[in-house]
């Protein structure tokens, strides 16, 4: 009877000081900003420890959606999209994110309800303006004769791949959706322009530092990188517009812990917390809270403000996912990949 006395007693209080567990998976890039900033203040405003996983995105996904374990999980909108597809995640209810209404309308709902947009970026184009004397003004430019060998073009299976498809339908006057044919009869017209394909941002911005191209094809997540290396580069200003790009953030169906998950992207979509992000990260992290208040040196790095929001196009993921294999095949008939 002593002993058992003496075990409950040394128990109660590890019981009481126990914390919850939050497990977030991520790419692990910016975790050098984000655990000191974003993860340890949550865990300690709330007592809890948060867990985190790294890695590409499709093999986090299936980790999440098989294994399970996972409570939050951060995703480029494409894979989310596949996520939603296959049933990984759990709609999100808006009425319990405090910082729901203060986001632009694009971030709310990008995947209908599912989880918002945590961050903005775009895909467009990016060139040497001292290689040019006329200015990169549409998307259309890309089949201009004076750009013979001077293209870098992302692979298919890249972000923007499947983008360039869908300009160049409009180019020609069609939609790619509609009439992939004359989609791809068009992107064969570029094949002359195109002096290599890339896979990465690194490749991309190697071509454009030694000049083997002066255009390509970009992410503003890499443009910081590609401007170091090539201080003549630029951004161009597309009339068509850029492509949105954004990062969302969801809830595992399996989570067993919901309701500090909500929680914690309450505090994501936060103004302090974007605000912070932005600033600390740059390219590619454009804020969704719009009462994020930026310099303009600072903005000059991102989406920002309603009228860059609203300018950007959108990417179909749900219908580009239906014809995805089609595109690849009739692409490397093409290219002859």
């Amino acid at each position: 009877m002593r002993m058992a006395a003496f075990v409950t007693g040394i128990a109660l209080p590890v019981f009481a000081n126990a914390q919850e567990k939050l497990v977030i998976s991520d790419w692990g890039y910016a975790n050098d900003f984000l655990v000191p900033k974003v993860y340890e203040p949550f865990e300690k405003a709330n007592n809890v420890k948060i867990v985190i996983e790294t890695g590409g995105a499709p093999e986090r996904l299936n980790k999440a959606r098989i294994r399970g374990g996972v409570d939050i999980i951060y995703l480029t909108d494409k894979f989310s999209q596949i996520g939603i597809d296959q049933g990984a995640f759990d709609k999100i209810d808006a009425s319990k994110l405090a910082n729901f209404d203060e986001l632009y309308d694009a971030a709310k709902h990008p995947q209908g309800d599912y989880g918002p947009a945590v961050t903005f970026g775009r895909y467009g184009i990016v060139y040497d303006k001292t290689r040019t004397a006329t200015p990169i003004t549409s998307w259309c430019d890309l089949w201009r004769p004076d750009f013979k060998g001077a293209i870098a073009m992302p692979g298919f299976n890249t972000t923007g791949g499947p983008s360039v498809v869908m300009m160049a339908a409009k180019c020609a006057g069609t939609d790619a959706f509609n009439d992939p044919d004359a989609a791809f009869k068009k992107m064969a017209e570029l094949k002359p322009n195109i002096v290599k394909t890339f896979s990465s941002g690194s490749e991309l911005t190697n071509l454009l530092s030694t000049g083997e191209a002066f255009i390509g094809l970009a992410q503003d997540y890499a443009f910081p990188a590609i401007k170091a290396a090539n201080a003549n580069i630029g951004w161009a200003e597309l009339k068509e517009g850029d492509f949105a790009m954004m990062n969302t953030i969801n809830i595992p169906a399996n989570s067993k812990n919901k309701e500090l998950a909500l929680k914690f992207i309450d505090w994501q979509l936060s103004k302090d917390i974007q605000q912070i992000s932005s600033i600390a990260l740059g390219g590619g992290q454009g804020p969704v809270n719009k009462n994020v208040e930026l310099t303009p040196e600072q903005a000059s790095r991102l989406v920002y403000g309603e009228k860059a929001v609203t300018s950007m196009q959108t990417n179909p993921y749900e219908k580009l996912l239906t014809v995805n294999a089609d595109w690849e095949s009739r692409w490397n008939t093409v290219f002859g990949q």
